[in-house]
């Protein structure tokens, strides 16, 4: 436990931080699952959509250094690997 008035604003500014840090970290997490599923789903126009949304997440993520930035741009780098080859699978039927 703390013993002086800065360590215990410390404890209490580090848990307030922890918990938005983990909220950040699931939204990204489910913003990907959400990704993936419209993905199988197969609607370009929707897919389009929740990428930008990942995408968005990502960088505000890594610009509060909650991710590493470089996280962030190798997530976008796969899901934009995904975005690009959903589209083109669809036209060759």
């Amino acid at each position: 436990m703390p013993h002086t008035k800065s360590a215990k604003k410390h404890q209490r500014q580090s848990e307030k931080r922890r918990l938005a840090n983990r909220a950040a970290k699931k939204a990204i997490k489910t913003q990907i699952k959400r990704f993936t599923a419209v993905a199988a789903e197969g609607n370009a126009e929707k897919l389009q959509a929740e990428y930008n949304l990942a995408a968005k997440k990502l960088d505000k993520a890594a610009a509060k250094r909650v991710i590493h930035p470089n996280m962030a741009a190798r997530k976008k780098s796969q899901l934009a690997r995904q975005l690009r080859a959903k589209p083109a699978a669809k036209p060759a039927k």
